[in-house]
């Protein structure tokens, strides 16, 4: 059997056991790594965008909304946070208990560190030095319940049979190089291994926040680029002045 890390790495079974809706299963933010807070986003045409500042570090908030235990596959920029393979919803991720929250700083380099998440240019992202450029600038989070085993229904005190029961069956701008993920210093960061069951193989929800640098949604107009503009007052304080 293999393990999971509970802020842990799960690397689990499966279970062909049907899944409800994802709800509200899990909140997934961008933070400042420093600061806690989260970076300015957007959401334009159905995506959520996130600024990126170059240099800056950066960490990814996972917050269980549930009653129940919930494993989180990251992905950054394609890449799996934990394992460095190009992700895959089938893979490691950390195991969340009940309304629990955490905080991912980096890519895992053991159960006691990882390394610092920060915004570069793109060559120097860990996905395009490794080989793998093609969907830097993307975070994703896919969410999965824990298998819960059906609770055998109690035993009903039964009448007495009679005869007639015995018959009985019964889913134009110019922009500037883009940015992605560095593998930055080292940072203290323990997890250990957990056992967590899939209730299903397939995710029960999946986040995916993108980013870039201000520049660059500014160009592709993510970033509207004209002041916001007040809404107009129906019962504005004051009396009627003469016109001009």
């Amino acid at each position: 059997m293999r393990k999971v890390l509970s802020i842990l790495v799960c690397m689990i079974w499966l279970a062909g056991a049907p899944l409800a809706g994802a709800g509200q299963l899990a909140e997934v933010e961008i933070v400042d790594s420093s600061t806690g807070l989260r970076l300015e986003s957007w959401h334009h045409e159905g995506r959520r965008y996130v600024v990126g500042k170059p240099g800056g570090r950066y960490a990814v908030r996972l917050a269980n909304r549930s009653n129940g235990r919930v494993l989180a596959v990251l992905s950054v920029d394609g890449v799996n946070a934990i394992t460095g393979e190009t992700a895959s919803a089938g893979q490691s991720g950390y195991v969340l208990a009940p309304r629990q929250s955490t905080v991912v700083r980096g890519w895992r380099k053991s159960l006691e560190d990882v390394a610092a998440f920060h915004f570069t240019a793109l060559p120097d992202a860990y996905a395009a030095r490794t080989g793998r450029p093609d969907h830097v600038g993307v975070v994703g989070v896919a969410l999965f319940r824990e298998y819960v085993a059906p609770q055998p229904a109690p035993l009903q005190k039964q009448a007495p049979a009679t005869a007639a029961d015995a018959a009985g069956g019964v889913r134009e701008r110019s922009e500037g190089e883009r940015l992605g993920t560095g593998h930055g210093e080292r940072l203290h960061d323990p997890a250990r291994y957990a056992d967590f069951r899939r209730a299903d193989e397939r995710p029960a929800g999946i986040v995916s926040i993108y980013y870039d640098s201000r520049e660059n949604l500014l160009a592709r107009g993510i970033i509207p680029r004209q002041p916001h503009r007040a809404h107009p007052q129906p019962f504005p304080a004051g009396f009627v002045p003469d016109p001009s």
